[in-house]
């Protein structure tokens, strides 16, 4: 969906989840999108999306379902177990729904190079039509979503329009999806709570995108919401703290705030989310030192955008999983981005297992950004 939740072990093992189920739940995503659609689809695959089959696992009175599949290189040759569920369609319906408009916005903005636009395009079109064939093999209708895409596109060419206007379809379609779960796992007193808890992730994740792209899109010329809108670092990050503020509630209501899986995965990542988006926009006091010797790191080269032959071979990287587990370049930007398994891991040098003692230290914790201190203050 937007890429914003990074689950920790560390806070696995605090809420007694089997750090393992990270494989279970991303392996399952990647491998139903390659079973379900071919190996290029993989590229669709998210941390977001992960959600959704968590969520529904946890409403199932049924015990979740796992299924074994064979070694793989990327995971050192083991075998896994998999999740299976329900949930897991469900992801891989919103994961090819929105890689195909994020790729769509790519050919439009101008990201890709002229020669593969083409073949970029008609990607995006096989993965709209793959959504919308397995949206309906779970009772979802995804008309009113791809509806509300397009509107996001056109919201984007009018001037004096609001941030809350402009986060409407963003906010629609995480909710619309994140409301499915209670269906799938037969909840139907969820369903508005859920829709509720979606609405506010859909507008916190793209405000946090727009807060994070803000300085590129301002030398590039490219639109943010927050320009258009005249927003301020500042005021985007108290309008995320506000949605926080409704997830939460929302997902009391649903019964859904002490579940363990949930925690982990999508309560406890948004709130690192926001101490660090808070520190970087000056909201939060400055961390203190780190606690251990930082990595000496060298410097890059100033990436490129590949061309169309590198751009191309860059991108099967994401089909056959090496991203997931090695760093990598971006097919489109060129960039260097850290393995997806090293962005879930906050390092042997956390220490921040008890951090609370109630005087906002929270705010001075700099061992993660993962939000697996124990304090529940919500300083």
């Amino acid at each position: 969906m937007f890429g914003v939740l990074t689950p920790c072990p560390h806070g696995a093992v605090r809420h007694g989840v089997d750090p393992g189920e990270w494989y279970a739940q991303l392996c399952g995503l990647c491998l139903g999108l390659r079973d379900e659609h071919g190996h290029l689809a993989r590229t669709a695959t998210n941390t977001d999306a992960m959600a959704l089959t968590v969520l529904t696992e946890a409403q199932s009175t049924a015990a979740p379902v796992r299924t074994g599949v064979g070694p793989c290189a990327l995971r050192g040759m083991r075998k896994a177990e998999v999740a299976t569920s329900p949930g897991v369609r469900l992801a891989s319906t919103a994961s090819l729904l929105l890689g195909s408009a994020k790729l769509e916005d790519h050919v439009r903005d101008g990201d890709i190079r002229r020669g593969a636009r083409r073949p970029v395009a008609a990607v995006s079109g096989r993965w709209a039509k793959k959504a919308a064939v397995q949206a309906s093999s779970i009772g979802l209708d995804i008309g009113p979503m791809v509806a509300a895409i397009a509107e996001q596109s056109r919201l984007e060419q009018h001037a004096q329009l609001t941030l809350e206007e402009l986060l409407a379809p963003s906010a629609f379609c995480a909710g619309e999806l994140v409301a499915h779960t209670a269906v799938l796992a037969g909840k139907p007193e969820n369903v508005e709570p859920l829709r509720a808890v979606g609405r506010h992730f859909g507008a916190l994740a793209h405000l946090a995108d727009a807060v994070e792209d803000l300085d590129d899109d301002l030398a590039a010329g490219k639109f943010n919401p927050l320009t258009a809108t005249g927003t301020d670092r500042v005021e985007a990050y108290r309008a995320m703290r506000r949605a926080e503020r409704g997830l939460h509630t929302a997902i009391t209501d649903a019964g859904l705030d002490t579940t363990p899986t949930v925690r982990w995965v999508l309560l406890d990542p948004l709130e690192g989310l926001l101490h660090r988006l808070g520190h970087e926009v000056g909201v939060l006091r400055a961390k203190r030192p780190p606690r251990h010797h930082p990595v000496a790191v060298f410097p890059e080269a100033p990436g490129r955008k590949p061309n169309l032959f590198e751009g191309l071979g860059l991108l099967f990287q994401y089909p056959t999983g090496y991203a997931c587990f090695a760093s990598h370049r971006r097919p489109c930007s060129g960039k260097r981005k850290d393995a997806w398994l090293s962005r879930m891991d906050c390092g042997e040098g956390c220490d921040c297992g008890s951090c609370c003692d109630c005087s906002n230290c929270c705010s001075d914790c700099d061992c993660c950004e993962c939000g697996c201190c124990e304090c529940d203050c919500n300083c």
